[in-house]
Parts: structure tokens; C-alpha cells; sequence
């Protein structure tokens, strides 16, 4: 979000899932969209299309235009450290009754806390999330952060919170 802004965009966060997102950027007229999984979604030259060779054509147009090297283009980009996706099996007639209550439960000092698809924790330092998966009976994980030690600890409020609403959540987080 900080390099959106940086550049004069206005950063949006909406739910995972392509329809979602393709939706939305139709309703604000958003020019670019991505998620994590690595769908991003363009409007100019053809509104919504996502497709992993156009992305990559399109990237390789951007540095063709640009005097810099790929070194430093890609240099300039925030280098966090992130998880890949963590599923945590889940019966689907469970899952949402438990993230309800897990958000309603939540407590993370000096945190902020985003309801929009799951619960996100946003920290000074990183963030963490939990939602339920649309295509599986699992709760969908990730974290990232500036730091080893501020992922793991940020991974250690997670699995407290969740051990917390129910025991038969293990999820065995890289330490």
C-alpha cells in the first residue's frame, strides 16, 4: 500500500477471489489488481484480463521503457518476508462460525484489525490473516513482515488466538 501511494496511486483492499476482484475493479474503475496467488488483473487494453504470460509481457514492456537495469527496478520494491499459503483443514459448516469467532475475540495490542474477507491484522512491523478458504473446507493463512523474528512472533499471536477458540486447530508454524 506505502508504494501505491508513493507513486500517487490509492491503494484498496478488497476479498480474495478472481470474480471479487474483477467485480470491484469494474465498480472503481481500479487500473491495475492483484492478489498474493499471483493473478493481476489489468484494465487498460483489455478491462479485467489476467493471464500470466500477458502479466509477464507486460512487465518486460515496463523495463524495455525505463533506462534503469532490472537490478534496480526491482531493487526499489519492499522485500518482505512472507509465508506461502498455510491451509488449516476445517469443515466448511465450521469455518466461518469459527473466524466470527475469532474476530469477536481478538485482542492484539497496537494492531489493526480489517474484517473485510477473514480477519487481518495489520502491525507497526508486518501482518497476519486468516479467512475462509472460497473452494475448500480449510482456513486459508498468511503472514508477512520486515523481519524473521516479527513473522514468527506475528505467526505466535495468530496461533494463540486460534488455539484459544478451538483445540482441534493445530497449526504447526515454522519456528
Amino acid at each position: 500500500a506505502g508504494v501505491i501511494r508513493e507513486h500517487g496511486g490509492e491503494p484498496l483492499m478488497w476479498k480474495t477471489g478472481h470474480s471479487l476482484i474483477k467485480q470491484k475493479m469494474q465498480a472503481t474503475g481500479a487500473p491495475l489488481a492483484g492478489e498474493l496467488s499471483g493473478h493481476v488483473f489489468f484494465k487498460e487494453r483489455w478491462f479485467g484480463f489476467d493471464d500470466g504470460l500477458y502479466t509477464a509481457a507486460r512487465l518486460l514492456e515496463i523495463l524495455t521503457k525505463t533506462e534503469k537495469s532490472c537490478e534496480a527496478v526491482f531493487a526499489a520494491l519492499p522485500n518482505g518476508i512472507s509465508t506461502p499459503e498455510i491451509n488449516v483443514p476445517m469443515a466448511d459448516d465450521k469455518k466461518f462460525t469459527f473466524v466470527d469467532r475469532l474476530i469477536a475475540n481478538a485482542n492484539f495490542a497496537d494492531a489493526e484489525l480489517i474484517t473485510l474477507d477473514g480477519m487481518r491484522v495489520e502491525f507497526a512491523d508486518g501482518w497476519g490473516l486468516v479467512r475462509c478458504s472460497n473452494t475448500t473446507p480449510n482456513l486459508v493463512l498468511r503472514f508477512e513482515a520486515d523481519s524473521d523474528e516479527a513473522l514468527v512472533r506475528i505467526q505466535g499471536e495468530f496461533e494463540k488466538a486460534m488455539l484459544k477458540e478451538g483445540a482441534d486447530v493445530v497449526l504447526g508454524l515454522a519456528r
